[in-house]
């Protein structure tokens, strides 16, 4: 039977190691675990108890897999209590992670020690509730006010800031066990206020201080409930006695975690574990060692994918055409990383680390002759794609992966260009790439395992969030949203204006609206891809036959003024009402309702036609890549839980609906939806993995 808490002695000083890797997290038996090993070491004559975590860390926290079932005893509570009656100190040893249920745990303690690069934190808020072990109310009796900021924004801090805040009562380098051991001996005879019983930082707190401090975070919520939550279960505790404010807390989190918001964060907390499962990869499968990446094309996306390397410690060299645009493109680079140190945010000395990573070259055989592995980030277009991959080919050692960031293009056709089409996949990052977390990783018909299994270490290594994915005219994310496009169109010319559309969908929640990130990411991008096509979009064209391009131009959708601030403009308002006019469209009111389901029934029938062809392996790929990479809150769950939310039957007969009255083929629903409709299934419900 394993031993979820194990006991050891150090003298007249015990010491609990929790051992339930990888996280070890508190589920039932490592409660009972430190029950008994408390009971055992008061029992035993200890001076002291260390509590320290086995393996990475100290404790992730609570066991996520135990909510929404009855709780086994004992309960964390029973084991703060059993640690508030010991006679021996006892004492929290963090490193790694100390975390939500894993924090609280420490705080429950008399004293606590920790690692300098450990990180604290009560990340709760970011899984849809407030912290229910007592958090909101144990921390700001250490800490004070600055215990709002931790608890609302979910953040961690680190060993060293946690020193400084008071969290912990020392910071250790070295060995932390021995040093926890020795830190709780020379303190065993001390008198500690263990935090529960602690009055000094909330006695006289100026609450129009409070206030402030709390708009001020609730303003970056966007309409989430956990952080009012976290707000009014913190408030108790600087308002009433222990045991009020507990009580605050426990009702907070009881409301919130049975909401539907805690059951779309935790889908897509689960989706983004669940999407590094990739069905069909044999296990044997090991990446290939890459120490040295090269990137061709040095202008924004090229940029931010070098920069997402240096950041996390990866050699990269970026390969232009010429010195004036390799100057360039390293320039915007320097620029980016010198106003995150201007900002505080990163430090001179970490700047001068990253940038030494990074270098440049105009010699495109030598630079790739270099690379483990090499990956494309020059502008959509086939041709080009083609020629440069022949080139890579030609230039790269056997056996080195060349991966393409197109966003949309055939990675088989591009594949095709060379001798080594098994070496050959998408993988397709987010712009700004050096902020946007999500990487889509394209199958192409021939990659190999080998070259998708290094194309997910690599971009682990630099700090992406994987999902892989087959290969299509734009893969996951793009295909999708490129079908809301003529729903959007008709909402315009029916009487909607482009400030309606994203104050809804802001409303919903979306980081922007779709229009607002048209402007963003330029409407002439979208314009030549119609082009291409051979499609229209009456509205978006005579837009950007006015030459506004967007935010780039000073005007898109909307205008814009020198600080990029959208406002509303006349001159858009008066294209589409003339447009609609000559379309012979009869304008209306158009409630928020429908603008939200015109928005999002088209997304969610692509979606399921991907699953059908298996582009997605499952429906949380979905939905981790739209809550990752398109501005999705995670929230709201992604637009295959919403649909599940609506149920399914709905689903199918709103498509119905208004693929009738819009003559819009891409709402006609697709079979899986009417599959799943009629026997009363869901997305989440889907079992079974497609092969990509």
């Amino acid at each position: 039977m394993a031993q979820f808490v194990e006991h050891a002695f150090d003298g007249d000083v015990h010491i609990l190691r929790i051992a339930n890797p990888p996280a070890n997290t508190l589920r039932t038996e490592v409660r009972a675990g430190l029950l008994d090993g408390i009971a055992a070491a008061n029992k035993e004559g200890a001076r002291a108890i260390v509590i320290i975590g086995n393996g990475r860390g100290y404790s992730g926290g609570a066991e996520m897999t135990e909510f929404g079932k009855p709780r086994q005893p004992p309960s964390l509570p029973e084991v703060f209590e059993a640690m508030e009656q010991s006679k021996a100190i006892i004492v929290a040893a963090i490193h790694g992670y100390a975390l939500g249920g894993g924090l609280e745990l420490a705080l429950a303690c008399h004293a606590r020690v920790a690692a300098p690069g450990a990180q604290l934190g009560l990340p709760e808020v970011k899984r849809g509730f407030v912290p229910g072990a007592g958090g909101t109310q144990r921390l700001p009796r250490l800490i004070g006010l600055e215990a709002l900021k931790i608890i609302v924004s979910g953040d961690p801090v680190s060993g060293t800031t946690a020193g400084k805040l008071g969290i912990v009562d020392a910071v250790i380098d070295g060995d932390l066990e021995k040093g926890a051991v020795t830190w709780a001996r020379a303190h065993a005879g001390d008198k500690f206020t263990m935090a529960k019983y602690r009055t000094d930082k909330i006695a006289g707190q100026d609450m129009a201080a409070f206030d402030a401090a709390a708009k001020a975070l609730l303003a970056r919520s966007r309409g989430q409930e956990s952080p009012k939550g976290c707000v009014a279960a913190v408030r108790a505790a600087f308002t009433m006695p222990f045991d009020d404010g507990l009580q605050v807390e426990r009702d907070q989190f009881m409301g919130l975690v049975q909401g539907e918001q805690s059951h779309a964060l935790r889908h897509i907390f689960f989706g983004e574990r669940e999407v590094a499962r990739i069905p069909g990869m044999p296990a044997d499968v090991k990446p290939l060692a890459v120490n040295k990446l090269v990137v061709i094309g040095g202008g924004t996306m090229g940029g931010g994918i070098a920069m997402s390397a240096a950041n996390h410690g990866l050699a990269v060299t970026i390969v232009e055409t010429s010195q004036d645009a390799l100057d360039k493109g390293l320039a915007r680079c320097e620029a980016n990383w010198q106003r995150t140190v201007a900002s505080g945010r990163l430090s001179q000395a970490e700047y001068e680390k990253r940038r030494a990573l990074l270098t440049g070259s105009i010699d495109f055989d030598g630079a790739v002759a270099t690379a483990d592995l090499v990956i494309e980030a020059v502008y959509e277009n086939m041709a080009v794609k083609k020629e440069i991959f022949a080139r890579l080919d030609k230039a790269a050692r056997p056996g080195v992966i060349l991966a393409s960031n197109t966003s949309t293009l055939n990675v088989d056709e591009i594949a095709s260009a060379t001798t080594r089409p098994e070496l050959v996949c998408g993988m397709h990052f987010f712009s700004p790439a050096n902020v946007m977390r999500l990487l889509e990783i394209v199958r192409g018909a021939k990659s190999s395992w080998v070259t998708i299994a290094t194309a997910m270490d690599v971009g682990k290594r630099i700090g992406k969030l994987n999902v892989v994915c087959g290969n299509c005219d734009g893969f996951v994310g793009n295909r999708m949203t490129g079908k809301r496009g003529p729903q959007i169109e008709k909402l315009l010319l029916e009487g909607c204006l482009p400030a309606d559309i994203d104050r809804v969908m802001e409303g919903y929640g979306m980081a922007m609206g779709p229009l607002a990130t048209g402007d963003l990411a330029g409407l002439d991008i979208g314009a030549a891809v119609r082009k291409a096509r051979g499609t229209v979009a009456p509205v978006a064209d005579a837009i950007v036959a006015q030459g506004r391009f967007g935010q780039k131009t000073g005007a898109g959708y909307y205008k814009y003024d020198e600080k990029r601030t959208r406002l509303p403009d006349p001159l858009v308002e008066q294209i589409i009402v003339d447009l609609a006019e000559k379309m012979q469209v009869r304008r209306r009111k158009i409630d928020d309702q429908e603008i939200i389901d015109r928005v999002m029934l088209p997304l969610v029938n692509e979606g399921a036609k991907i699953l059908e062809e298996g582009i997605a392996y499952r429906p949380i790929d979905i939905d981790v890549i739209f809550c990752n990479g398109f501005g999705w809150p995670a929230f709201r769950g992604g637009p295959m839980f919403w649909a599940d939310r609506q149920g399914l039957a709905v689903v199918a007969e709103k498509l119905a609906k208004y693929a009738a009255e819009t003559n819009d083929a891409n709402l006609k629903p697709c079979q899986l939806i009417l599959d799943l409709a009629a026997k009363g299934g869901t997305f989440a419900g889907m079992t079974g993995a497609a092969k990509i």
